[in-house]
């Protein structure tokens, strides 16, 4: 496998989330295939609860790459299929954490993740 910028924020971030807040890793999947509007997509890092249901959707972009509404759409769209609690938008550098707000439909910014309980 060829280490691209993007994996490299992706085994950082995985890192991160086993290292420091604890997240087993068997609940986290990379790469989780889900289909959205018949089209085919891949969340790059899908954290689950032990109930087995999404918990948290991770979206890596390369370094180089400047996180914008886009990257947020992108993410919406397939919480909206996974009902994950949390979203999280990383290039490596800048990280923006979420926290789903359903009854208003919208999402809440925090400074980081919860640790895993």
């Amino acid at each position: 496998m060829v280490l691209t910028p993007e994996e490299w924020v992706r085994q950082h971030f995985i890192y991160f989330l086993i290292e420091e807040k604890k997240y087993p890793i068997s609940l986290i999947a990379i790469e989780k295939q889900l289909t959205i509007n018949n089209l085919k997509k891949r969340s790059d890092i899908l954290v689950f609860n032990t109930d087995g249901k999404p918990e948290i959707i991770v979206e890596c972009k390369a370094p180089s790459i400047k996180i914008t509404q886009d990257a947020f759409d992108q993410i919406a769209r397939y919480n909206l299929k996974l009902k994950a609690n949390y979203l999280i938008v990383t290039n490596g550098l800048e990280h923006f954490y979420c926290k789903m707000d359903f009854k208003k439909e919208t999402y809440v910014f925090l400074k980081t993740i919860p640790d895993y309980k």
